[in-house]
């Protein structure tokens, strides 16, 4: 079956969907495949759950589907064919996408600049993590005619990554928030990763794009300027200036900055962009600040964690004067060969924190422990690290969570 056709039969649908448990009426199922599933065992109980139709790979499953197999799509590839579909229907939305990338603070960003687009335009943006080749897709099927903006997050860990996501998504607009140590092993180091996130550029470059560059990071500037067919808008720091937010951590300044500088340039009024900003609440454990029963003060920002993020949450847990402190940080994960160096430098920036008690969870962060002679409590993971809070009676503290999300700090919050 040709894209066009498939694309047809999309269009009378009633969406797409990947997960044969949370099918709808009249959706299309994608039996997709991963390294422990196979999406195509369930083609036809979706069917039988209310799909319209399944597009399969396997051409094994029309074998006993019986009256389903002519509601059965065989295609070479389902994710593929996905990523076709959400490339068509792209082009038939031909509306503006603004793509979000870099290596802290795309989701917020991309958060912030909904809410302020959303005060003007019918917006559709990213919902969850679904930012990957399988996410973006996703993202862009949910978008219909009523969407007049879209807003896509892209993230990845490797290079090519984000060059595929832009040639399904095709973004008009983009804009990298930064370039840090994050993935390191899948990129390959820091020049990897700046070749990476770089591929946003180097797309917008190719169709004559428009780049939101923050003034104040000279890797990024250089990076805009070396793409000359590519327009820039340049937006400083300073102006989230007299803007107030729920988010904790003045390295969200910058996330606030970008999103003022997205609403500016598609006119939405001052007062409304000031109401947007003010009312955004941040949640998934991102910069959310929690007063417990216990009278802590919880920054949570334990979604996920790289170098780079983690010296902006100290940072700002250290700016905090006159207050106990108690830092839980939990691994960094997925660096590699530099796992060891990042960690250690991490750890000697957390013990210079002023009044404050370290709570360190993870293998990782105990041989960077180790390594620099450096007496600290630490457990291998958040079970172990529950048990020690429980026996520990916090009170009255301020306290940091920041790891990786498969570090699950998150299982911490209860018992502080």
């Amino acid at each position: 079956m040709d894209i066009s056709r498939l694309y047809d039969l999309f269009t009378q649908s009633c969406g797409v969907t990947t997960d044969s448990r949370k099918v709808g009426k009249d959706e299309i199922f994608f039996a997709l495949r991963g390294e422990s599933f196979d999406g195509n065992r369930f083609a036809v109980q979706a069917l039988k759950d209310g799909a319209a139709y399944a597009v399969i790979d396997s051409a094994e499953v029309m074998d006993g589907a019986g009256e389903y197999s002519e509601r059965l799509i065989l295609v070479d590839n389902t994710l593929v064919a996905l990523q076709e579909l959400a490339r068509k229907h792209r082009l038939e939305l031909a509306i503006p996408i603004i793509g979000i990338v870099g290596s802290n603070g795309k989701t917020t960003t991309k958060e912030l600049v909904n809410c302020v687009l959303s005060q003007k335009f019918t917006t559709y943006a990213t919902k969850d993590n679904l930012n990957n080749h399988i996410g973006v897709p996703l993202t862009l099927l949910s978008m219909d005619s009523t969407t007049e903006i879209g807003i896509v997050e892209m993230g990845a860990s490797a290079q090519k990554e984000i060059e595929l996501l832009c040639s399904i998504s095709q973004p008009n607009y983009g804009i990298i928030t930064n370039i840090g140590n994050a993935h390191l092993e899948g990129f390959g180091g820091k020049e990897g990763i700046i070749k990476g996130k770089g591929e946003l550029y180097d797309y917008l470059n190719t169709v004559g794009g428009r780049a939101f560059v923050p003034a104040e990071d000279s890797t990024l500037c250089s990076m805009a300027q070396e793409r000359t067919n590519m327009a820039t808008e340049r937006y400083s720091r300073a102006l989230a200036e007299g803007y107030k937010s729920q988010l904790s951590g003045d390295y969200n300044r910058y996330n606030i900055a970008a999103a003022v500088a997205i609403g500016q340039y598609f006119d939405i009024e001052q007062s409304r962009i000031a109401e947007a900003i003010e009312g955004y609440t941040p949640q998934n454990n991102r910069s959310q600040e929690m007063t417990t029963k216990r009278s802590n003060l919880l920054i949570i920002d334990c979604y996920n964690a790289n170098p780079s993020s983690m010296e902006a949450a100290i940072g700002n847990i250290a700016s905090k004067s006159g207050e106990e402190k108690l830092l839980i940080l939990g691994d960094m994960l997925e660096l590699g060969e530099w796992s060891l160096e990042e960690h250690c430098r991490i750890l000697n920036l957390a013990v210079q924190v002023q009044d404050a008690e370290l709570l360190l969870v993870g293998r990782e962060f105990l041989r960077a422990a180790h390594a620099l002679g450096i007496d600290v409590t630490c457990c291998a993971d958040s079970a172990e690290a529950a048990e020690y809070i429980e026996q520990s009676q916090i009170n009255n503290t301020t306290v940091l969570l920041k790891g990786s999300r498969g570090i699950a700090l998150e299982k911490l919050i209860d018992k502080l």
